[in-house]
């Protein structure tokens, strides 16, 4: 159908304006809302919780349940995207709003917290949940149909990311020491803090799973004179970094391997992994454990930093599909199937959720400005799949469904161990790019 062009507006918001309010008339071929459809998305609210939102119909009425002002309207131009939305909504309206056939007023953000939250009073376990996670399964990651998911995500080009990440492209959660620190400064900080936690020291080798475009194998080179082994299967991460290394002179210090983390060979000081769990899957975690295990010498430090939930539950459907395929969160209960087979001990937990909400409200404000050159690259569909997957992280940070964990662990009888946490916050070494 034709759609009015979508202009950024209020990028924090997710907001799309169009050539004034949305237009809930006149009446389309579709005809009149009936019965059926007023009950079904009664129904719909009903299992999500009650949320303050109404849903707008083509013919122009409304239907809500809670007394409260509406936080957002979920407008619905047709028949058949109401129908496929009820079916199944955690998949269906992703599908139906990066087409076009739903679109809401006035943010997406707005919308999707008043969801997450409402939906975060539910008792867990339902029949709807249970039969939800049966149908949206995440797809595998064995070492084959992993490099197929990453490439899915990752190799849409480097030119693309350019346009709305830091400077260094770094791709995952920063770390604001304040809130008025810049994306570029926090980022830096980000680097900084989990180079601490390592307690590197010149001399150590590192391996790091996952370097996305290389910017902490960078940074632990140049700034703590360590030699990293950085392995990715992203294959145009992998040429970026390199070609950075070989600008920045740090060849010798910094080797990037187009390898998955099951191809990690030798041994190391220290072990890290900045956004990759996410793509493991948690029936490879212990073969994740076991190559640590592999590798790590006896008196070694270990970092995961990873988005996680609180409880086991799936990730979106439709960001799963369409966005990140094999991408599964877990809870940190998950997360010590990495530790426990191989003993070793966990020393230090830290949630940064809150930064990770202001990491992509950053993101999301740098991608509304560049919608023009996104939507010449890639087309409308496109800009509103990434404006949805943006604006829907940032609300499920803010609300609560998402975590970000940052474990620190080491062998079970290492006691060389820090005291306190002060060593964190002392001025760093790489402190300087701040």
């Amino acid at each position: 159908m034709n759609r009015p062009q979508v202009k950024p507006d209020g990028a924090s918001a997710a907001t799309h304006r169009h050539h004034g309010p949305l237009q809930y008339g006149p009446k389309r071929a579709d005809g009149n809302t009936g019965i059926l459809e007023k009950w079904l998305l009664k129904k719909l609210l009903e299992l999500m919780g009650s949320p303050p939102l109404r849903f707008v119909l083509w013919d122009g009425q409304e239907i809500g349940l809670s007394a409260e002002p509406p936080a957002a309207r979920i407008v619905i131009r047709d028949r058949g995207a109401l129908l496929k939305l009820v079916a199944n909504p955690d998949m269906q309206f992703g599908e139906m709003y990066s087409t076009g056939r739903i679109e809401v007023e006035p943010s997406l953000v707005a919308l999707l917290n008043a969801l997450y939250r409402s939906r975060m009073r539910l008792a867990p376990g339902s029949l709807r949940e249970t039969l939800l996670n049966w149908l949206n399964r995440p797809r595998s990651n064995c070492l084959l149909r992993a490099r197929e998911n990453i490439h899915h995500h990752y190799n849409i080009g480097n030119d693309f990311y350019r346009l709305w990440l830091d400077r260094q492209m770094v791709y995952t959660c920063a770390y604001f020491p304040t809130p008025a620190a810049t994306l570029e400064q926090a980022q830096v900080a980000k680097l900084e803090h989990v180079c601490r936690k390592l307690q590197l020291v010149p001399g150590d080798h590192v391996v790091e799973a996952g370097c996305g475009w290389g910017a902490l194998a960078l940074h632990m080179a140049r700034h703590y004179g360590v030699r990293v082994r950085a392995y990715n299967i992203a294959t145009e991460q992998i040429a970026y970094a390199r070609e950075r290394a070989r600008q920045e002179g740090l060849e010798e210090r910094v080797e990037f391997v187009e390898g998955d983390y099951r191809e990690i060979t030798g041994t190391c000081d220290a072990f890290v992994s900045v956004g990759m769990l996410e793509h493991v899957g948690v029936a490879h975690y212990q073969t994740l454990g076991g190559v640590i295990d592999r590798c790590l010498k006896p008196n070694g430090r270990g970092l995961i930093h990873s988005i996680g939930v609180n409880r086991p539950s799936l990730l979106n459907p439709w960001i799963e599909r369409r966005i990140f395929p094999g991408a599964n969160p877990p809870s940190l209960g998950e997360m010590m199937a990495i530790f426990e087979p191989a003993n070793f001990s966990v020393l230090d937990v830290e949630n940064l959720r809150l930064h990770y909400a202001k990491t992509l409200d950053h993101w999301l404000q740098r991608f509304e400005v560049a919608v023009p050159r996104v939507t010449e690259m890639f087309g409308e569909s496109f800009v509103l799949a990434w404006r949805l997957y943006l604006a829907g992280s940032l609300a499920a940070f803010t609300a609560g469904e998402l975590q970000l964990f940052q474990v620190v662990f080491a062998r079970a009888g290492d006691n060389d161990i820090p005291w306190t946490r002060e060593f964190l916050y002392k001025p760093g070494q790489g402190d300087g790019n701040l």
